[in-house]
């Protein structure tokens, strides 16, 4: 860092405001979210359901431990396996992304 630079971070730092975050660390803030949001969707339907991650994970054809970490944010599926998770959960899943918000991720009862 040279002196310049150094010089505007220590005038930020004691004027209280927050260091300019990196791209790299922005999305990946982003990404956790998203973990975040589809695991609170995937714990929200199953509680509904009052069933277990153990019969979830039987239902889409997973183990207990991969619902786990689904649940806790710990890892994003993939489309087809979305899609076994849906079932399993007897829903449909709405995934709504718009840049720089919230992601709103549902699974609610199939349309009639």
């Amino acid at each position: 860092m040279n002196h310049s630079r150094w010089k505007t971070a220590r005038t930020r730092a004691l004027l209280g405001e927050p260091a300019p975050e990196a791209p790299a660390v922005t999305a990946a803030r982003q990404e956790i979210r998203y973990a975040l949001a589809l695991g609170q969707a995937v714990y929200d339907r199953r509680t509904a359901l009052g069933i277990s991650q153990t019969e979830v994970a039987r239902r889409a054809g997973m183990t207990q431990p991969q619902i786990s970490r689904i649940e806790g944010g710990d890892t994003v599926p993939t489309l087809p396996l979305l899609e076994r998770l849906a079932g399993a959960l007897e829903s449909e899943l709405d995934i709504h992304l718009v840049p720089g918000s919230e992601a709103e991720v549902r699974f609610h009862s199939p349309a009639a």
